[in-house]
This record gives structure tokens, sequence and C-alpha cells, in this order.
């Protein structure tokens, strides 16, 4: 069983590594791995994606983990209610997306300039469900109430319970839902090209056109980069639960 699912995932993989190292003459060589860092259009693309990454996680992290602590201890009834909307960009295809935030977008382009880092707020909608998920986890795996009760009983501030209480508690699950944020950054196509920004995704797009050994190269290093933080994070995870489990003891 895990022979064939490691050769649907690998085979992909390999041949893209066959690919990108093709050169003239049916030689193999790493002229396109090697101009990854000589093409600055291409390193202008890869700035902008992991810039628009880290402001994508940091203002969803922002956005849900305090929403979702309060309905979890003020309001339950609505949890079903914000767990429709939060998975809404799953139903909506990307394209119709585009046609409702366009005339968004010209209003936030007046006010705030014509940077691709205003793609952040798209973004933000498109990771809304899967880091939604993984910290709706997070917050169901651990005691909220009681905790926050004893804590606001000795004279914390909400502000310290997120802080000392509710974040520590829910790191993994924080780790994740950026993991998954910034997979679905950097893997952003659809909205980067109709709304006329340059992403990472576009560039390789145009690359394709050019130098399709390179554009496929680009491709590859982003899978690796997204598998090294998975491996990373997963690591990371294993040992503070080993770490904890041994303190207890």
């Amino acid at each position: 069983m895990l022979l064939p699912l490691g050769a649907f995932f690998l085979l992909p993989l390999l041949a893209m590594v066959e690919f990108s190292t093709r050169e003239a003459q049916g030689r193999r060589g790493l002229r396109a791995w090697a101009a990854i860092a000589d093409t600055p259009e291409l390193r202008a693309a890869i700035i902008t994606s992991l810039t628009l990454s880290a402001l994508t996680t940091a203002l969803m992290l922002i956005l849900l983990v305090p929403t979702l602590t309060w309905v979890r201890l003020r309001l339950p009834r609505a949890r079903r209610l914000i767990e429709a909307v939060c998975l809404l960009p799953l139903i909506i295809p990307a394209i119709v997306l585009v046609v409702g935030i366009a005339p968004v977008y010209t209003w936030i382009s007046r006010l705030l300039g014509d940077s691709p880092l205003i793609l952040t707020f798209a973004y933000t909608v498109l990771a809304l469900p899967y880091a939604y998920r993984a910290i709706d986890i997070g917050l169901t795996a651990m005691d909220l109430p009681t905790l926050v009760e004893a804590a606001r009983g000795l004279g914390a501030s909400w502000l310290t319970v997120l802080a000392r209480i509710v974040v520590p508690n829910i790191r993994g699950a924080l780790l994740a839902a950026a993991l998954l944020t910034v997979a679905v950054v950097l893997g952003e196509f659809t909205l980067a090209s109709l709304l006329n920004f340059s992403n990472l995704q576009v560039e390789i797009e145009l690359l394709g056109k050019s130098d399709a050994e390179l554009a496929v190269a680009v491709s590859l290093a982003a899978i690796m980069c997204v598998f090294v933080l998975l491996v990373a994070v997963s690591a990371a995870s294993s040992w503070r639960s080993h770490s904890s489990d041994h303190d207890r003891v």
C-alpha cells in the first residue's frame, strides 16, 4: 500500500528533477537551478511571496486566535455560524472571489498604493478555512474554560490570558495553521494574475513561456521548501510533546 502511494508522490517530483536538469545536446547540468539567483524578476517575486506569507500568517493569527477563544468562552452557540463563514472560501471558486474582490481592491489600491503586498487581505480569506480548522482543533484539545477561569480568578487580564494561557497550549496548532497559510500563499496564482499583481506563481508562469527548465526548477524548489517546513514543524511538535511527557514524569 505504501509503495504505490510513494510512487504516486515521488514520480512527479523525479520527473521535475529530470526536466529541470536538461541542457543542450542531451547533457545534464544545474544551469536552471543556478539561474534562480541570477534572475532579478524572479528574486523580486520570491521576496514578494515570502513577505506576503509572513503578513498573511500574522494577520490570520491575530484575527482567529482571539475570535475563536472568545466564541468558545462567551458565544458557544455561534460556533456553527463562525465555522460556516470560515469554510466559505472552500466552496466559492477563486474566479468568483476575484469578481467580488476586484472592486474592493480598486478602493484599497487608492488608499494603500498599488503594491502586491495588499494581496495580504485576499490571501487571508483564501487561507481562512485551513487555519481555522487547525486552530479550532487545538482549542478543542485543551480545557479552555477551566484554564481561563483560573487565570481570570487570579487577576490576569484578557491579553495575559491569550499570551500566557491560550497561545502556549495551542502552539502546535498555531504552527500548523502558519504552515498551511504559507503553503496557500506560495501556491496561489489565480487572484494575483487576475488582479494584475506579480508573485512567485505568476512569475513562474511567465518564465515557463521562455525558459521551461527554470520554471520547473523554481516550482520544485518551492515544493521542497514547504516540505522542509512541514518536517521541521512535525519534529518540533514531537520534541515538545516528548519534553512535556518527560517533565510530567
